[in-house]
Formats: C-alpha cells, sequence, structure tokens
C-alpha cells in the first residue's frame, strides 16, 4: 500500500483562483521538481504553496510503512477552496462608499508514494534463427525509426491510373468552356 499523507494551511490571505493558478503547475510532479517549479514561481502565493508541501512531505515520512525515500514521492493532488471574505469600506467620491472585498482561501496538498514496478521476464525463450530484431504480426521486420512506410505494389498502379483519368477530366472541363467558344467562331 502506498503511503499518503497531506497538509492545509488555511486563512491565507490570497483567492483561490489565483492560488490555483500556481497549484495546477505542481499537480502530479515529483516532489522535487514541485518544489524547484514553487521557488522560481513569480507568484507571491508560491511560498506559502511551497510551506505546505514541505508539511506534507514530512507528514509523509512520519506514517508506518514510508519507505524512507522522498525521492519516490509525488503530488497526488492539491487543490484551494474558498475561505472566508473580510469586508472593507472604501471611502469614494460624493460621500459614497465602495466596498472592498478581502479574499482568503484554504491550500491542500496531498502527497503520495510511486509503488515499485519490478519488470517481469519475457515468458518466452529466444528462437535459434531470432537476430534480435523485432517484428511484426505478419513476420515482417519493423522499419528503422523515421523511413517512411514502401507503398504496396498494386495500390501504387491503381493510383497512377486513377491520377491520369482524374486529371485528364479535370483538365477537360476547365478547357471546355474555352473550347467551345473558340469552336464557335
Amino acid at each position: 500500500m502506498a503511503v499518503q499523507a497531506h497538509a492545509t494551511a488555511k486563512y491565507v490571505r490570497t483567492s483561490a483562483q489565483k492560488a490555483g493558478l500556481v497549484l495546477n503547475l505542481i499537480r502530479g510532479r515529483d516532489v522535487n521538481a514541485a518544489l524547484a517549479t514553487l521557488r522560481f514561481a513569480r507568484k507571491g502565493v508560491a511560498r506559502d504553496i511551497e510551506k505546505v508541501l514541505r508539511s506534507a512531505i514530512a507528514n509523509a515520512s512520519q506514517k508506518d510503512g514510508f519507505g524512507g525515500d522522498v525521492e519516490r514521492l509525488y503530488v497526488n493532488a492539491c487543490y484551494a477552496n474558498q475561505g472566508p471574505s473580510q469586508k472593507r469600506i472604501r471611502p469614494a467620491p460624493m460621500g459614497r462608499a465602495f466596498r472592498v472585498i478581502k479574499r482568503t482561501a484554504h491550500l491542500t496538498v496531498q502527497v503520495a508514494e510511486r509503488p515499485l514496478h519490478i519488470a517481469a521476464q519475457p515468458a518466452t525463450p529466444e528462437q535459434p534463427g531470432d537476430s534480435g530484431q523485432s517484428t511484426r504480426a505478419g513476420g515482417a521486420p519493423k522499419r528503422p525509426r523515421g523511413a517512411k512506410p514502401k507503398p504496396k505494389a498494386a495500390a501504387k498502379g491503381r493510383a497512377k491510373a486513377a491520377s491520369k483519368t482524374g486529371g485528364a477530366k479535370k483538365k477537360a472541363a476547365a478547357k471546355g468552356g474555352r473550347a467551345k467558344k473558340a469552336a464557335k467562331s
């Protein structure tokens, strides 16, 4: 079972929308890559998210069953929920007042441990005449990467015949109007 841990920072003085822009950058990344991304992000909320991520990593390392390798941790989920908004008044001209809404957000980062993938050995032994080239189902060898497929002979002949007849019809149709006028005069 993979270890999962999360951390939450509540009442952070930013909007959930602004925090979500930065959280989208780190979702699904390894924790080291996510920390590097947050370190060089040009948004102010990135520092708060970095603290939450470091806290989630610390929480994961304290759990039972953790392998001890922080390199295997990745950001499983991260989101920003809207917190309570503070309503303030700003004086406006002619005795009026404008309302200023100071938003807060609850930031949550969840990290998980990637499972170890153990490669299985192939069950079929190599055939004696096999030179190491991979083959397709029909027995034909795979073409090298970047090489263009060879056209089939039967399809090639039909394509040329069709293009000749189709091209001749188009030319005749294009010249048809001019040819008729020239023939009348």
